[in-house]
């Protein structure tokens, strides 16, 4: 993967410009730590950081291409996973391409099909297209909101950039923070309303549409969205269908000219995908896969069982490596890092976020770096089959909110009175709540309860998974790691979102149909395993640690976090004996420690971006 950003004015002249281009260029060189590059006229100026995978010598960026009297120019960040098909279809239209780099199968399919482009793409992208002789900007984000894209636009000029740090860079772009963006951070956070880039004026495009913007004009559109209708195949007829779509996803994203390795738990999700990753290496007669795997010290003297983590990874790790003949490396986390590694996680996501489980993440992505530049990851197959708490239990199906954040009440307790009256918190999260409803495609007909479930998969699909493409593009990108996600395949999402729960919940269990699509790829015990979510420290010290750093936080009283907060209510929590206290305040891993590292992430953020409150 890449970064990206750019300057784009049609009233002063940009050429005089290079230096805060290439500031605001700088800020991304961790997404793109092999090579930069800078594209500068007039009136736009377009940056690029490089990650190499595919073409080394032909995919430098920016790139132009000259299409008869039109000068196209892009800056692109992803990876596209039809480019023999898309090649051939182009090829066949009279275009000549120099080089097999995907960035010039962009341009060609701008020049040839313009704003209907990213229909014909299947991957992952975010990408920015200048052209030179009308001068208009063309951008577009993958249908699923893989990879980011932010921007800004004042009179006569647009921003934009793969990161919000790339435009804070900007001496016109202030990390300032109206009601709505508090709200966004303090109450719907670490989730995030789609299109809100937080910081007063910045947006976030949304998945699935592009914007096209010109002196005058402004024109942003949807090409692609879920779309609601009957499901007419039988049991036996899905499971083959979900199986065909899993594998043509997985060996799709296969593509690299860089080794290709899997992130392996033992669950489901990554054992099917490691396991179809490893029957592709076989057949193709390439070397052993390389998959990895990540733990804690210690977490085997202190793991407790509880509702959403019933068992320990490690002896299914082991399990399944054996199982395909992997070559394993089993990341160890020392829960003494974790803390530290929170500031790196801030400036990560440039956002408070998932505190530690962001961090860890970050570490395990940092060890990964150090053997592969390219692996395959599980997200999304609990959104799209139904794998969470809140596609099972009563309570969280129908709870009048986000099913995640059932705790919003008692987390409020702990801002304070100036800040509840500004952002009236419960009436946000309950209007962005009914804002979601009220965009789910209905299918006329459907029972009570299947319209409720297929409420709680749009819930699931546009507002919490996000928050988890969020943590993974921010987290691996920090240290220069692309990670791909076949789960996310826009093919295999458009058909599961209208099998019905009915057959989605197979044999009564949580991705009962995904189960059934893997029989035979993978080993019984494995396939029918309890879920349990990516690992977290149980490591009682740990709780102690971020317990101590907001008490210091608290007694020093020089934050300006602190203005945020109810620092009595605070005062009082860090006094009492939290070893058993349960406050799961956003979905299954935020628990008391992360409440607490979240709090230290609020006070490093105000105090490192020099936050504004309007």
């Amino acid at each position: 993967m890449c970064g990206i950003t750019g300057w784009i004015d049609w009233e002063q002249d940009l050429s005089r410009e290079r230096e805060t281009l290439e500031r605001m260029n700088r800020q991304l060189v961790c997404r793109g730590p092999d090579a930069q590059g800078m594209w500068l006229s007039q009136r736009a100026g377009l940056c690029h950081q490089r990650l190499i995978v595919i073409d080394p010598e032909g995919g430098s960026q920016p790139m132009v291409r000259r299409y008869g009297n039109r000068n196209l120019i892009i800056t692109y960040n992803g990876e596209l996973y039809n480019m023999d098909e898309l090649a051939g279809e182009l090829k066949s239209r009279g275009h000549r391409l120099q080089s097999r780099s995907d960035t010039e199968l962009i341009v060609a399919a701008y020049a040839e099909w313009g704003v209907e482009a990213p229909k014909h793409l299947n991957g992952i992208f975010a990408f920015a297209i200048w052209d030179e002789m009308e001068e208009s900007l063309f951008m577009a984000r993958d249908r699923i909101g893989v990879k980011p894209l932010f921007y800004k636009i004042q009179e006569g000029r647009m921003l934009f950039a793969s990161e919000l740090k790339a435009l804070l860079a900007h001496p016109d772009v202030t990390p300032k923070l109206d009601a709505e963006g508090l709200a966004e951070v303090l109450v719907m956070g670490p989730a995030r309303t789609p299109g809100h880039g937080v910081f007063q004026g910045v947006k976030e495009l949304l998945p699935g549409t592009w914007l096209r913007a010109k002196r005058d004009h402004l024109q942003c559109q949807a090409y692609w969205s879920l779309k609601s209708h009957p499901h007419e195949e039988d049991m036996d007829r899905t499971v083959k269908r979900v199986r065909e779509l899993f594998t043509d996803a997985v060996r799709r994203q296969l593509v690299s000219d860089v080794p290709v390795g899997t992130m392996l738990s033992g669950g489901l999700d990554s054992s099917s995908i490691s396991a179809c990753t490893a029957r592709y290496f076989q057949e193709k007669g390439m070397k052993t896969l390389n998959t990895f795997s990540v733990d804690y010290v210690d977490n085997d003297r202190y793991f407790k069982t509880n509702e959403f983590q019933p068992n320990a990874d490690a002896p299914w790790v082991k399990r399944m490596a054996e199982y395909i003949g992997s070559e394993h490396h089993h990341i160890l986390i020392d829960s003494f890092d974790l803390v530290p590694a929170l500031k790196e996680a801030l400036y990560a996501r440039d956002l408070p976020g998932m505190a530690d489980v962001d961090a860890s993440l970050y570490l395990f992505c940092r060890e990964i770096k150090k053997e592969a530049t390219v692996v395959l990851s599980g997200e999304c197959a609990d959104e799209v089959f139904g794998g969470y708490p809140w596609f099972q239990r009563p309570e969280l199906i129908n709870a009048n909110t986000f099913p995640w954040a059932r705790f919003t009440e008692e987390k409020v307790r702990f801002l304070s009175p100036d800040v509840i009256n500004h952002i009236r918190p419960l009436e946000y999260v309950a209007d962005r709540y009914q804002e979601a409803l009220n965009e789910v495609p209905r299918l006329q007909g459907e029972s009570s309860g299947e319209e409720r479930m297929r409420e709680i998969f749009y819930l699931s699909l546009t507002r919490w998974m996000p928050t988890l493409l969020d943590r993974k593009d921010r987290m691996s990108m920090a240290v220069g790691l692309e990670v791909r996600v076949p789960f996310c395949d826009h093919h295999l999402v458009d058909y599961l979102w209208n099998v019905p729960w009915s057959l989605k919940q197979a044999d009564g269990r949580e991705k009962g149909l995904l189960r059934k699509a893997m029989h035979g790829m993978l080993p019984d015990d494995v396939l029918w395993r309890k879920k349990s979510p990516y690992p977290k420290t149980h490591h009682p010290l740990y709780l102690r640690q971020v317990q101590d750093r907001v008490v210091d936080i608290l007694n020093k009283g020089t934050s300006p976090a602190l203005d945020l907060l109810n620092k009595d209510a605070l005062r009082q929590f860090t006094k009492r004996d939290l070893t058993e206290e349960h406050f799961p305040w956003f979905g299954q891993l935020m628990n008391v420690p992360q409440f607490f590292a979240f709090i230290i992430q609020l006070d490093l953020w105000m105090r490192e971006y020099q936050v504004q409150i309007k």
